[in-house]
C-alpha cells in the first residue's frame, strides 16, 4: 500500500496542513487499532483512510480520519488531500466524488484539472482547486467558559458552541490578538475535556482592507492530539456562517489561518452547507511495509 503526504489548503510545499492519505484496497476495513497505530506513526494532524465502495453504492468511497490519538468525526484538510491524491492517481471520473463518512454523512467534492504540466506556479504535484461540500455548523452563543481567558491570555469578546462539530468558536478583539496568542495548551486541553468540545477556534476580522482575506483564525485541539492545527477545513464550517452573518455576505469569503504553516480557505455559505475551496501539493510518496 502506498502512503501519500499532502500539504492541504496551500500551493506551496511545507505550508498549509499536512495530511497522510492511504487509499485502501477493495475489501473490509482494517482493524481500528492498526488504523490508529499508523496514524500515530505518521504523526500528522490527521491521516485519511479511503475505502472504495462497490458500484451502485450511495458513495464512491468511505472515508475515515484519525489524529495521532483518536478517530475524528470530520476533517476538511485530509479530505481535500484525499481528493488531490485520487486526481493524481487517475481515480476521478470527471464528475463529483462522493465520500461516505460515519459521523458527518455524505460529503461531496469537485476537483479542477491540472493547471499545467508542472502544476501551479511551476511546483510539481500541485493541481487545480478542489471544493468540498460540508455541513454548516452555525454557532449558538454561550457565556465565556470559566478559565478560557486565562488559558488564552486574552479576554474573548464572545464564544459560541458549534453543535455537532463540537468546537468552541471564540471571537477575539482583532487580528493582532489572534496572531499573538501563546495559549496554555494544558489548560486548553483540560477546558476542552470539561466542556466536552473537540477544540477551540479563535477568530477576528482581517485588520486591513485589501489583504486578500476577510478574517483570520487559529485552532487548538490538544486533547485530540493536535496542539495547534495549521489549517482546519472543518473549523471553517463554523467560521463561514459566523462571518457571513457578521459581514453581511456569504457567497465569497476567504479565511486565513494564521498558524506557523499558514493557509487560506475560500468559503461560500449555501443554506445548511458550506463550500470549502483550496489547493494541495504532494510532498512525499512512500510504500507501507507492514
Amino acid at each position: 500500500m502506498r502512503i501519500q503526504i499532502v500539504d492541504a489548503f496551500t500551493s506551496r510545499p511545507f505550508t498549509g496542513n499536512p495530511a497522510g492519505v492511504c487509499l485502501l484496497p477493495v475489501g473490509p476495513w482494517p482493524d481500528d487499532v492498526w488504523l490508529g497505530q499508523l496514524a500515530a506513526e505518521l504523526n500528522h494532524p490527521e491521516t485519511a483512510f479511503a475505502l472504495p465502495l462497490p458500484a451502485g453504492s450511495e458513495a464512491d468511497w468511505e472515508i475515515r480520519w484519525f489524529t495521532p490519538l483518536v478517530e475524528a468525526n470530520l476533517c476538511g484538510h485530509a479530505t481535500l488531500a484525499t481528493v488531490h491524491t485520487l486526481r493524481r492517481e487517475g481515480l476521478l471520473t470527471g464528475g463529483p466524488v462522493r465520500f461516505l463518512s460515519r459521523s458527518s454523512g455524505l460529503l461531496t467534492a469537485w476537483a479542477e484539472g491540472s493547471d499545467g504540466e508542472d502544476g501551479v506556479d511551476g511546483v510539481d504535484g500541485v493541481d487545480g482547486e478542489i471544493t468540498l461540500d460540508f455541513p454548516a455548523a452555525p454557532g449558538a452563543q454561550v457565556p465565556v467558559p470559566a478559565g478560557l481567558a486565562d488559558a488564552l491570555g486574552v479576554r474573548p469578546e464572545a464564544t459560541f458552541r458549534t453543535g455537532a462539530l463540537g468546537d468552541l468558536l471564540t471571537v477575539l478583539p482583532d487580528e493582532a490578538a489572534v496572531r499573538a496568542l501563546r495559549p496554555d495548551l494544558e489548560a486548553i486541553a483540560a477546558l476542552s475535556l470539561r466542556e466536552g468540545v473537540r477544540g477551540v477556534i479563535v477568530t477576528a476580522a482581517a485588520e486591513a482592507a485589501g489583504s486578500g482575506y476577510d478574517f483570520v483564525s487559529r485552532f487548538f485541539a490538544p486533547a485530540q492530539g493536535i496542539p495547534e492545527d495549521p489549517v482546519t477545513g472543518s473549523a471553517h464550517t463554523a467560521l463561514a456562517p459566523y462571518w457571513a452573518a457578521r459581514l453581511g455576505r456569504g457567497d465569497a469569503l476567504t479565511g486565513l489561518q494564521a498558524s506557523g504553516r499558514p493557509g487560506q480557505v475560500k468559503v461560500a455559505l449555501h443554506g445548511d452547507r458550506v463550500l470549502l475551496t483550496g489547493r494541495a501539493v504532494t510532498v512525499l510518496e512512500a510504500t507501507l511495509r507492514v
